[in-house]
């Protein structure tokens, strides 16, 4: 099993309806539609758990809070993965306007990041790339490591604006 696998895996065993990466709670569904559909190639699952996953992110956000960043950045990854590109963005910009960073050092620059991988899931390159730069220069979970072998970042993989911020990144 990958490293990532693991990592997911290890996040949904500590609850049979959800996984937490970071500070983002996800519907368990998630991480079985990532691990199965992005990490290793089951396209035929995708749909069906990301659309349960999205229901049920829908349903616990509904009944919670509707401006919880978190849950809201949780939904727009989901409707990313989903296609609703629309849906996705409004849903993860809406996020960081609800956690700025100068509000929240630890969930603000998280949700960016994840603001970045929406844009690019959505084939907005350049939005992306300028979100990724705007977290790699403080203090945050993105690392070298992290962008070199995380499927989140594969598409933009390649892009000479993304190896930079990656290049620059490298342990010295």
């Amino acid at each position: 099993m990958s490293v990532i696998g693991w990592q997911l895996e290890r996040a949904m065993a500590a609850n049979a309806n959800a996984c937490q990466i970071e500070n983002i709670v996800f519907p368990r569904g998630w991480c079985e539609g990532f691990v199965g559909a992005r990490a290793w190639g089951w396209r035929c699952w995708r749909a069906t758990l990301f659309s349960a996953a999205r229901a049920r992110k829908r349903k616990d956000r509904g009944a919670n809070n509707p401006n919880f960043g978190e849950a809201l950045c949780a939904l727009g990854m989901i409707e990313a993965a989903l296609g609703d590109k629309d849906k996705a963005i409004e849903h993860g910009e809406r996020a960081v306007q609800l956690v700025p960073i100068e509000k929240d050092a630890i969930d603000g620059p998280l949700l960016v990041q994840y603001l970045s991988i929406i844009y690019s899931w959505t084939g907005h390159k350049d939005l992306a790339i300028k979100q990724l730069k705007r977290v790699a220069t403080i203090p945050s979970t993105i690392n070298y490591g992290v962008l070199r072998l995380h499927p989140y970042w594969d598409e933009l993989r390649g892009d000479p604006r993304f190896e930079q911020i990656v290049a620059s990144l490298a342990p010295k």
